[in-house]
C-alpha cells in the first residue's frame, strides 16, 4: 500500500497524538447497571446506599437525601446529592427531600472549596434522557467543582478529562472534612 492510500483512508496512518487509556469509561458507554425504566427502582442510585461508604464512595449521608462522588468525574470531587426515594423529577420530590437536597448541596460546595480551594462551581440537574440525563429515572444534582484554567487542551482538542487522584482518596478527603 502507497503512503497516499493510506494517508487517504487513515488505516495505519500514524498520527502523533498520545493516548490516556481510561478503560473504567466503557461501563458507562455501554450503559452497564443503567436502569431500562423507572419501574423496578433497581437503580445505582437505589444501591449505592445498600453499600458502605468506602465501597459506594459516599461522603456523606442525610436523612432523605446522600452525597456521592461520581463515577465518571468531569472534573476532582464532582459529587452528586441524590434522594434515597426513587425518583425521577425534581417536581415529585417533597418539600423536605427538596429543602435537603438543597442543603446538602450547599455543605458539599463548601466542604469541597475547603479542601481544594476551588474557584467555582457548575451545579446542575439534567431532567429527562433528552435534557442529557444519563440516568433520567432518578433524581440527581451535580456539583461540579471547578478552578481557574481547568478547561485547558486535554478535555477541549484531546477530549480526555486528567483527575489528579484516585476516587478513593478523594472519598476520604472529603468525607473526613464534612
Amino acid at each position: 500500500m502507497s503512503d497516499d492510500a493510506v494517508r487517504q483512508d487513515g488505516a495505519g496512518a500514524p498520527d502523533e497524538l498520545e493516548r490516556l487509556w481510561t478503560p473504567y469509561r466503557m461501563a458507562y458507554i455501554r450503559g452497564e447497571n443503567k436502569p431500562d425504566d423507572d419501574s423496578t427502582g433497581q437503580c445505582p442510585f437505589c444501591r449505592v446506599p445498600t453499600l458502605d461508604d468506602e465501597a459506594g464512595l459516599i461522603v456523606h449521608r442525610g436523612d432523605l437525601a446522600y452525597v456521592v462522588l461520581n463515577l465518571y468525574p468531569y472534573s476532582p470531587g464532582h459529587l452528586m446529592v441524590c434522594p434515597y426515594r426513587h425518583v425521577a423529577d425534581y417536581t415529585d420530590t417533597t418539600d423536605a427531600e427538596a429543602v435537603e437536597i438543597a442543603a446538602l448541596t450547599k455543605r458539599a460546595m463548601a466542604t469541597i472549596r475547603g479542601v481544594s480551594g476551588a474557584g467555582g462551581f457548575n451545579l446542575g440537574m439534567n431532567q429527562g434522557s433528552v435534557a442529557g440525563a444519563g440516568i433520567s429515572a432518578h433524581l440527581h444534582q451535580h456539583v461540579v467543582p471547578r478552578w481557574p484554567g481547568d478547561q485547558n487542551f486535554m478535555p477541549i482538542i484531546g477530549r480526555t478529562r486528567t483527575l489528579p487522584e484516585l476516587l478513593q482518596d478523594t472519598r476520604a478527603h472529603l468525607a473526613e472534612a464534612w
